[in-house]
């Protein structure tokens, strides 16, 4: 049994990480729409990223009893520059607070299984705040962003432009073990 608070934190991420799935998924279908193809696609496998994390918190998860989920994430569809502002916020959010925390929850539990897990998303999220960044200056000036294949790791969501690692720096999957958007 994983102790009570590394696991409300499991459950609290899992359901951070599922928001910010649909969130990025619907996202992107709002940047297709307004002509920006590139950023839609950096939406769609940051989604699929997002998605990962929440499966692994899910694995670590052993009740079967309610959860409180707390989420920073703002709610309606508006210009693709907000939102990719909106997940530059959560993402940095990730990063700074949230997982940091989390971790060190697990740590001093014992809880090795949801430290990995947690360690994993927090690594991977890194990478993504800089690419929205990136999308969003490309957008404000009325282009779309330049970007080259997008490889998502499948085992821990770590995501990548460019050239897909012969093993992944985060899990130390082999390059295989990666989807290409």
């Amino acid at each position: 049994m994983v102790k009570e608070i590394t696991e409300n934190a499991l459950k609290s991420a899992f359901g951070g990480e599922s928001q910010a799935c649909m969130r990025y998924t619907i996202y992107a279908k709002k940047a297709k729409d307004e002509g920006f193809p590139n950023v839609s696609r950096l939406f769609t496998a940051i989604a699929f990223s997002e998605t990962i994390h929440a499966s692994n918190h899910y694995r670590c998860i052993k009740s079967k009893g309610p959860a409180l989920v707390t989420s920073g994430g703002l709610f309606g569809a508006k210009t693709t520059s907000e939102n990719l502002q909106v997940g530059i916020d959560g993402e940095t959010f990730e990063v700074n607070e949230m997982y940091p925390a989390y971790k060190a929850i697990a740590q001093l539990q014992g809880e090795k299984e949801a430290e990995i897990s947690f360690n994993w998303a927090l690594e991977s999220e890194k990478v993504h705040a800089p690419l929205y960044q990136r999308a969003k200056k490309s957008v404000d000036e009325n282009k779309d962003v330049q970007l080259g294949t997008i490889y998502v790791c499948e085992v821990c969501g770590y995501t990548v432009e460019g050239t897909v690692p012969d093993v992944c720096p985060i899990c130390k999957a082999p390059k295989g073990k990666f989807k290409a958007f």
